[in-house]
């Protein structure tokens, strides 16, 4: 097939000379079937050697050249240029939630240091030496199967919505490596595991926008590993934080009584016994009730309420 003209709009950036990021326009000519990876390569060779960017596999296992491609985190030796051009031209820029180093290449420090968080190791007990592996049957892989596939390439991490207001999020990849070890039936460290992830900042502080598990290359998901750490909280008694009480008020009003109490809900959620935290919350309320956004006194009963009360009956049966 033959080649086509495409502009790239890169964005640059050297903290010698540049105050702020800016684009630089590459008209090239490429053949049909490359990806951004190799059109990269193809703008340093042809016409900007000074372009600066991170690879190394080319071959979507080491999670290097992880970008955001047309305002998304993509890998670029994954991603084929024709997918992404729109009326002949692409973008690149670097991942966010991280300082930029210069053009395409982020400072990782941030990352790494937020997957320490999840001690990404195995603890299998008082460190003797096993005279034989450590077996696992196959069903109880398969439980870890999907975290076990992460790269690391920080994709889920650049476009998470809760990182971009409070950078001592966890982040969905720190979550999915903690899944990882949470679920690991050789694991002798899940109760302080679960602790961690359970405090403030950890899995409840997750707003389930999907971006996450949207942008992730592999089967790893982060979304849905947050989800099944939020089960097993619930499940092992991990209920003395916000996010847990929550759903366990949101279960109260609407399993048991029918109603979606929204006055309830944020004492429930605070903790009645947590007089500093409920008193943080009167702000909120008097600036709900002068722009009129207080929900009512009275709640309204919910419609087809047989059939909510049926979906929670089963809820506790599969539960149970």
């Amino acid at each position: 097939m033959a080649s086509r003209k495409v502009t790239m709009r890169i964005q640059r950036f050297d903290p010698a000379v540049d105050k702020q990021p800016h684009d630089q326009d590459f008209e090239i000519e490429l053949p049909a079937g490359i990806t951004i990876l190799k059109a990269l390569n193809k703008v340093r060779a042809e016409k900007d050697p000074t372009l600066a960017l991170r690879y190394s596999c080319g071959s979507a296992i080491c999670g290097s050249c992880a970008m955001k491609v047309n305002g998304h985190a993509r890998l670029a030796c994954k991603t084929q240029v024709s997918d992404c051009t729109i009326d002949g031209v692409m973008s690149v820029a670097p991942i966010g939630n991280l300082k930029i180093l210069r053009d395409l290449v982020v400072d990782m420090d941030p990352f790494l240091d937020s997957l320490n968080k999840a001690k990404p190791y195995l603890e299998a007990g008082n460190g003797s030496v096993p005279e034989h592996e450590r077996t696992q049957r196959p069903e109880e892989f398969l439980q870890i199967d999907p975290s076990t596939t992460c790269i690391l390439c920080a994709a889920c991490y650049s476009d998470c919505n809760v990182l971009a207001v409070d950078e001592n999020f966890f982040g969905p990849a720190t979550l999915a490596k903690a899944h990882r070890f949470i679920f690991d039936s050789r694991d002798v460290d899940t109760p302080n595991r679960m602790r961690a992830v359970s405090a403030k900042t950890g899995v409840w502080d997750c707003t389930h926008c999907g971006e996450c598990s949207t942008r992730c290359p592999t089967e790893t998901k982060p979304l849905e590993r947050i989800e099944e750490i939020r089960v097993k909280a619930m499940a092992d008694g991990f209920h003395g934080n916000a996010g847990a009480r929550h759903a366990l008020g949101f279960r109260e009003t609407v399993g048991k009584r029918g109603i979606l109490d929204e006055n309830y809900l944020p004492a429930r959620s605070m903790g009645f016994l947590n007089l500093p935290g409920l008193l943080s919350l009167v702000p909120i309320g008097l600036r709900m009730m002068l722009r009129g956004k207080n929900p009512p006194l009275i709640p309204h009963k919910i419609d087809k309420l047989d059939e909510v009360k049926k979906t929670f009956a089963r809820f506790e049966e599969l539960r149970k």
